[in-house]
């Protein structure tokens, strides 16, 4: 069999959070740690952008590259080689590396890309009248991020949306003029504090230990969609599960 036929287009699954040590397990920085742990599970090392041949746009975030799976494309299924993203702005303007990333890759045809489009109703700020020429496929986009609207520890894919006040979000459908890509939503609650205190608030112990349940079942769900799945199908079997 050519395994190579059952491959599907690449991948970005992006994790928003940020920078340093001082951020490292607050709430906003749950995006990081599913990329994290989908990163180990595909033997995949995060490097700087020094080390990702032919980049020349903004520094400031940790990439990694994983091949589809091998025992996947096997068994016929479409799998999908991954990009993996942390942007290292802080949160409001993660889209400032997400962007120019996406359009990078589909100019170099990791992703798909769609023709230019005007840009979409609803949620986007503003931006440039004219889109690049190499517009990614929204659809081949994920982003992984905390959601104050879910309770602790609850999980919910989407295929599209709005950024529903979380600034990593509003950044990100602002720079690619399009809030048609998938995304999956880590639920971090809210609390008595202003928004802003919370999600820069530290997990206690008994928390980080709930939480490797969750990001372990969010990787999982990334996993059958990158070996295969599609994402309807995945959000079907993986929300009969969480809920």
């Amino acid at each position: 069999m050519d395994s190579s036929k059952a491959q599907s287009p690449a991948r970005l699954i992006v994790g928003l959070g940020n920078p340093g040590k001082e951020y490292e397990w607050t709430r906003h920085n749950v995006g990081f740690h599913v990329l994290d742990r989908l990163a180990e599970k595909r033997g995949v090392l995060f490097r700087g952008p020094s080390r990702l041949e032919g980049w020349d746009g903004p520094r400031g975030f940790e990439w990694g590259e994983a091949p589809a799976n091998a025992d996947a494309l096997e068994a016929g299924r479409p799998a999908s080689a991954s990009f993996l993203l942390k942007p290292g702005t802080y949160m409001n303007r993660s889209g400032d590396i997400v962007a120019p990333i996406a359009r990078w890759l589909a100019r170099r045809s990791f992703l798909d890309v769609r023709p230019a489009a005007l840009p979409a109703e609803g949620e986007i700020d503003s931006g440039p009248s004219a889109l690049p020429d190499f517009e990614p496929d929204p659809a081949s986009i994920l982003v992984v991020y905390d959601d104050m609207d879910l309770e602790p520890g609850r999980l919910r894919l989407r295929p599209h949306g709005g950024h529903g006040g979380q600034n990593g979000m509003r950044s990100i459908m602002d720079r690619l003029q399009t809030r048609d890509f998938p995304r999956l939503r880590v639920g971090i609650g809210r609390a008595g504090t202003d928004a802003a205190r919370h999600v820069l608030s530290p997990f206690s112990p008994a928390e980080r230990e709930d939480l490797e349940i969750t990001i372990a079942e969010a990787v999982e769900s990334l996993e059958a969609w990158l070996d295969g799945e599609t994402f309807a199908d995945v959000m079907t079997r993986f929300h009969s599960r969480w809920n």
